[in-house]
């Protein structure tokens, strides 16, 4: 069972403001890199055919582990395990739509494989525990308890191409749905 801190949103948290720091992402080929995933094989994004959606998230709470101290002060850090969720929820849509969903964090490929089969996620979680990712595309990140994490943001790539960038995401527990409908309006 789920630890209901973790799947539900508290009350009032910030709301993150777009500060432009994903705005260079548009138009940018994904990084030719290969990353653990959970299925044990490595995955590199820019090398998938047709349509891919990596949801990127800062970390993966888990039942029993305490957040980092003031975590839900820190405009879009909650909500990692309900986004992943809502991408579990709606991708038989993602893949109707043509696409193919991965979850991106620097959490090691171990954490992430635990998380995957506690929300049973049908979908590979991808591992950039080294940053090479995150550094090759400037992805936004920012501090935590000594840790440096990602921002929460969504690419959309075809042919390894970013057609679309979601930055910033609130609140996160939605967010897939808003990526189906994004998926579903795109024109060919």
């Amino acid at each position: 069972m789920n630890d209901p801190s973790y799947t539900q949103l508290p009350a009032n948290l910030p709301v993150p403001q777009d500060d432009g720091a994903g705005g260079h992402l548009l138009g940018q080929c994904l990084p030719d890199i290969p990353l653990p995933s959970t299925s044990g094989l490595a995955v590199n994004v820019r090398q998938q055919k047709g349509v891919v959606v990596i949801y990127v998230y800062p970390l993966t709470g888990r039942p029993g582990v305490a957040l980092p101290d003031g975590w839900d002060a820190i405009p879009g850090a909650r909500g990692c395990t309900p986004e992943s969720c809502g991408f579990r929820d709606h991708y038989r849509e993602i893949q109707r739509a043509g696409a193919e969903v991965f979850g991106l964090s620097t959490q090691s490929t171990d954490y992430q494989s635990e998380v995957r089969d506690r929300l049973r996620l049908p979908f590979d979680l991808l591992s950039d525990e080294r940053f090479a990712f995150t550094d090759a595309l400037n992805l936004p990140t920012f501090e935590a308890a000594s840790l440096r994490l990602l921002r929460r943001l969504t690419l959309i790539a075809v042919e390894g191409v970013i057609e679309r960038v979601f930055y910033p995401i609130f609140p996160p527990d939605q967010h897939a749905g808003e990526v189906v409908a994004y998926l579903q309006g795109r024109s060919f």
